[in-house]
């Protein structure tokens, strides 16, 4: 991939050639550069460039690295009409997302509680590989939560209406059709609705490190020592299971075809036929089990440190700053050479970035643009940033959505060999529990790209600029 270009110090371009339809255009500074040597991403940008439909460019953001198909950190913009969709644009984990709230307490309110409370959240929040929990659903249930999503979650006990105006769609996706998901990711998902998950899911007591944009802050509720609670989950099993049910038919649909791809990965379907609606109704449904999973992950969370704290509801004040999607395909409008297009926008490894005064951003933070939430690694810290008119020009709205991996599982876990993880973040003042022996090695800070440098490009470029930093206190892994 040497024949990639800069166009400034924020963006490279992989010009179009052969079959690509557009160009590539990757986020990265000189530094984050040399890391597209190290796997296949530049190459996965440049291989959805080739997909029917495709609008503008395949874009990628600074936190890309090799995905199935599509590259993580991959934004790709397809016609409404006559492109495609691919569920290597989303990926397994659909709607895998953060939400992140906001407390009343101070870090000196919770500094000798750190043990305390992580210990109250790692016995009340179920984690780890396949683990289920106490929300125990028949197919009929688990129906009516994947068409009503957060909102579902809410009318059981698990929050208040009100947090459903901070979450990315309300917490439920138009266009979701239970019965397009097959009865094995039913039977997967019907367990598992309020857990956390394995791997990079996590939930994390920090605090409000540094501000840097005061009135954004101030729109969002933002000080400095704040204390605040992030999730990391999605859609569990039953995501999972519907993307491998949609992989399936969309490969039988490009044979039939005779749409030729780069890579199988890519397998699609156009969005206006039987198998990309079909597709499209069962990922909203998958979203929007996500959206209540985290719902309730939240509502449990809450539990845990008022138990923790002995405090009162009112005490603590926790309320939902936003909630928003990582993996995730919408349609959405926007401006493609000056005029309005409709558009299946594919965000994988990708945040929506909305800047100020369009009307999905919730009516408070709509003067200055939606909050976009970036979670680094459990040693280091997250950002909370906010969507610009430079991203809905440049990326369609979306900017990255985390640190990003540089090494693999099983390199971190061979480089981890002989070292106590947890002790080196207890020397940090991290308080951290996993569930699953190996997570600590696999999720080691080293794993990751350095977050504050993934944000540094995307401020830098205009996309999405830093409003807080956000630095870990007390973490609770899969």
């Amino acid at each position: 991939m040497s024949d990639w270009r800069r166009l400034d110090e924020f963006r490279l371009q992989l010009p179009r050639d052969g079959a690509m339809r557009v160009p590539g255009i990757i986020y990265a500074d000189a530094t984050l550069e040399r890391d597209l040597a190290r796997d296949e991403a530049a190459k996965q940008v440049r291989n959805v460039a080739h997909l029917p439909g495709i609008v503008s460019a395949s874009l990628a953001m600074p936190d890309i690295h090799w995905g199935y198909g599509f590259p993580i950190g991959g934004v790709a913009a397809f016609d409404a009409d006559e492109g495609v969709v691919s569920p290597g644009g989303v990926g397994y984990d659909i709607n895998c997302g953060v939400r992140l709230a906001v407390t009343r307490l101070e870090q000196v309110d919770i500094r000798d509680e750190l043990t305390r409370i992580v210990d109250y959240l790692y016995a009340q929040v179920p984690a780890g590989v396949g683990k289920g929990g106490d929300v125990k659903l028949n197919h009929k249930q688990l129906q009516r939560v994947l068409r009503d999503g957060a909102a579902w979650a809410v009318a059981q006990g698990y929050g208040e209406a009100a947090d459903l105006e901070f979450i990315e769609d309300g917490g439920a996706l138009a266009g979701a059709d239970p019965p397009a998901v097959g009865k094995r990711a039913l039977d997967r998902g019907a367990g598992q609705l309020g857990t956390l998950g394995s791997g990079n899911h996590f939930l994390e007591v920090g605090v409000v490190d540094e501000i840097f944009d005061p009135p954004a802050a101030d729109a969002f509720g933002l000080r400095p020592g704040q204390v605040t609670v992030m999730i990391h989950s999605g859609s569990r099993g039953l995501g999972h299971q519907v993307c491998d049910d949609s992989l399936g038919a969309m490969a039988q649909y490009v044979r039939a075809k005779g749409i030729e791809l780069p890579d199988r990965q890519l397998a699609c379907a156009h969005a206006t036929s039987d198998a990309g609606r079909q597709y499209l109704a069962a990922m909203a449904a998958a979203a929007n089990y996500a959206f209540a999973n985290r719902q309730i992950l939240l509502a449990r969370a809450l539990r845990a440190v008022l138990a923790a704290l002995s405090l009162s509801p009112r005490e603590l004040g926790l309320r939902t700053l936003y909630d928003v999607a990582h993996n995730i395909a919408k349609i959405e409008t926007h401006l493609v050479g000056g005029e309005r297009q409709k558009l299946v926008v594919h965000r994988k490894g990708a945040t929506r970035a909305f800047g100020p005064q369009r009307r999905e951003v919730p009516e408070a933070y709509r003067a200055v643009g939606q909050p976009v939430l970036v979670p680094g690694d459990m040693g280091r810290c997250s950002y909370v940033l906010v969507g610009t008119d430079k991203a809905m020009n440049e990326t369609f709205g979306s900017s990255c959505h985390g640190a990003g991996r540089v090494l693999s599982r099983k390199a971190a876990t061979k480089k981890a060999q002989g070292r106590h993880i947890d002790r080196e973040l207890r020397g940090r003042g991290i308080v951290v529990r996993a569930h699953e022996r190996g997570t600590l090695a696999e999720e080691m800070p080293e794993a990751y790209k350095d977050v504050s440098q993934v944000v540094e490009v995307m401020h830098g470029a205009g996309i999405a600029r830093k409003v807080a930093r956000l630095r870990p206190l007390a973490v609770v892994k899969g």
